[in-house]
């Protein structure tokens, strides 16, 4: 990281410093890769896996807990570098955390060493074309034919779908909403690849009489709404790093343009107007981090929710980014619009995290909805 001033802020332990310093090292050796999607995905993966990156992203011992200060520096530095990087680094972890949180020791064995390697890829099925923020709606079903489970339904905007080698879905059981893992290769499950502004790995994934062992089911039939809130508590911070990540970089960005661009004579940066907007965009950079980094301390200091705390980093992270990334744009002027260009492209690439694990309306109705329950 270029400034890790915030480093010293008492949220930290001494591990993390070093945690910074490692991640900072990976990013800046960090090639892009110019292959296809699918396969640069899979390259950036076996770079984490191979650089031991993405033990972060896994907790393979029962019982154990995600430490949430490590994801978010990491997702923070990664986003901050390349957007992809910073994905496909982040579905690793979306895509194994109800494993890690609820699996059995034979689950965790079987699918969390070759995910920490980089070998295989990891999705979290969980949105539907009905069912985004309100989990109730979920229609999804699964029903018992003797030992096996059979699901139906179709799960939509699916990162990494057509690309995983496993899928952790959510379906609708006589006991209530509940998970399984469900093998890229099982036959009754197919892909339709969505295309999107920022070029992510996402499909539509149609579940058609998909057939799984019972021991597939996480933790017991019907804990599915335990399942899914608990994995989003750990990530939801994190999108809020990721969002601070881009920030971060279009500041990088703009301060580098200013100090390069002259007009009529003058810096770019010798204007109060430029400098006006330069003190905004540090301002919101740096409060968010403050709420990233508190959500995540709280959540590695205490065994129960912090719903709020998350949800407040996450929505005022993603909201500020976008405002930061626009400001850089418009400091760059027309250069600013030219169609891969690195601020045209974190334009595209924010817009996203202001929509998934959460609309922003969404967790402005989690905050309310807990300052009227009185958890202050």
């Amino acid at each position: 990281m270029a400034d890790e001033s915030f480093l010293a802020w008492p949220f930290f332990e001494e591990r993390h410093r070093r945690l910074a310093h490692e991640l900072g090292a990976f990013a800046k050796d960090f090639a892009a890769s110019h292959d296809e999607l699918d396969a640069a995905c899979r390259k950036t993966v076996r770079q984490l896996g191979d650089a031991g990156l993405l033990k972060h992203c896994c907790v393979p011992e029962e019982g154990g807990r995600f430490d949430v200060r490590s994801l978010a520096l990491s997702r923070d530095t990664f986003a901050r570098r390349d957007a992809l990087l910073d994905f496909c680094f982040a579905m690793q972890g979306l895509g194994t955390g109800p494993i890690s949180l609820f699996g059995n020791q034979k689950q965790r064995t079987a699918y969390l060493p070759p995910v920490m390697r980089g070998e295989h890829l990891a999705a979290f099925a969980l949105s539907e074309p009905q069912a985004g923020s309100d989990l109730n709606a979920i229609a999804t079903t699964a029903r018992r034919e003797g030992a096996d489970w059979v699901l139906d339904g179709t799960k939509t905007w699916i990162s990494n779908g057509g690309i995983a080698h496993h899928y952790v879905v959510f379906a609708r059981a006589p006991e209530g909403l509940s998970a399984f893992i469900v093998d890229a290769g099982t036959p009754g499950i197919e892909f339709t690849r969505i295309e999107t502004i920022a070029p992510h790995p996402l499909a539509t994934v149609r579940l058609n009489g998909c057939r799984v062992h019972g021991e597939a089911l996480l933790g017991a039939a019907g804990q599915g709404m335990r399942i899914a809130l608990a994995t989003l508590e750990v990530f939801r911070t994190t999108v809020g790093a990721a969002a601070l990540g881009l920030a971060r970089r279009a500041l990088d960005e703009a301060l580098a343009r200013v100090r390069e661009r002259e007009i009529s004579g003058k810096k770019l940066a010798e204007f109060q107007l430029t400098q006006a907007r330069l003190a905004d965009m540090a301002l919101a950079v740096d409060a968010s981090a403050l709420l990233v980094y508190r959500s995540a301390w709280a959540k590695d200091g205490t065994t129960g929710r912090v719903t709020r705390e998350a949800a407040m980093a996450k929505l005022y992270a993603t909201e500020a980014a976008q405002q930061v990334i626009d400001s850089a744009v418009q400091l760059f002027g027309g250069v600013g619009v030219v169609l891969g260009s690195t601020v045209e492209r974190l334009y595209r690439e924010i817009r996203a995290l202001r929509i998934y694990e959460g609309t922003s309306e969404i967790q402005k109705l989690v905050i309310a909805s807990t300052l009227m329950k009185g958890e202050v």
